[in-house]
């Protein structure tokens, strides 16, 4: 068994084309996401699935592994699924799905992550961290809420759970988008036809636990922010800008 991370990254963004190859930081975002998660001690190799032949070029450039998928899945799953059948996987070999745009990215994280999955009889793990109770309300930070053994009890983009009383002692918990199956089930989770809530909360994680199966949970120590506007990356230039310069 082998554990091999898969980045999904699409050129064609709404909100920030192009958004795997900007560079104002002096290397493409898609390369930051490469190298923050390059230390994990449990991946064998990390390889970039896209979509457009820029992007495989930009990945080859600083020495990456990309593959070409179809232009036409729907969503980061269905691409993860055809690369890791173009990379010919062991049926029980474990796929790390790495979103494209989280350069923030830990590779300890990563490391959980296998770990958690190893450990589980869940066929399906993710990550959760702390958000604070004033950020709730947002419906770009995904909730997650978990059961007494640390597994999914469902995923929104409203604030859950809801605090009735308004007691302030409530733990809510941001789901990071970074998932780990074994290839088994990831073909068996592509092929499954989308679910109501799913399609509601546009989330393709609910698809699994509204067909019965499982979903993992750690909870790490985690304040990396994705990049999904122009203000979310002008925001991680200047980060990248002041850490340069204290060096």
């Amino acid at each position: 068994m082998s554990a091999v991370a898969i980045i999904p990254a699409r050129y064609t963004s709404t909100r920030l084309p192009g958004k795997p190859l900007l560079a104002e930081t002096g290397k493409p975002l898609i390369q930051h996401v490469v190298e923050s998660i390059r230390p994990a001690k449990r991946i064998e190799r990390i390889v970039v699935a896209t979509d457009d032949r820029r992007i495989v070029a930009a990945v080859e450039a600083f020495g990456g592994q990309a593959v070409m998928t179809r232009p036409d899945h729907p969503c980061g799953t269905d691409r993860i699924n055809e690369a890791a059948a173009k990379l010919e996987l062991a049926e029980d070999d474990i796929v790390v799905n790495v979103q494209g745009d989280e350069p923030d990215m830990d590779s300890t994280c990563v490391d959980k992550l296998v770990a958690l999955l190893e450990g589980s009889d869940a066929p399906m793990a993710t990550l959760a961290a702390a958000l604070p109770a004033e950020q709730a309300e947002d419906p770009h930070k995904v909730k997650v809420v978990l059961d007494s053994r640390g597994r999914a009890m469902y995923f929104s983009r409203s604030r859950i759970p809801y605090d009735r009383d308004r007691s302030g002692a409530i733990r809510y918990l941001l789901h990071l988008g970074i998932y780990a199956y074994r290839v088994e089930f990831l073909k068996k989770f592509a092929a499954l036809p989308p679910t109501p809530a799913e399609k509601a909360e546009k989330l393709e994680q609910l698809r699994a636990l509204e067909h019965g199966y499982a979903i993992a949970v750690a909870v790490v120590d985690y304040h990396g922010i994705g990049i999904d506007t122009p203000a979310d990356y002008a925001a991680f230039v200047a980060r990248v800008r002041s850490a340069t310069r204290r060096t």
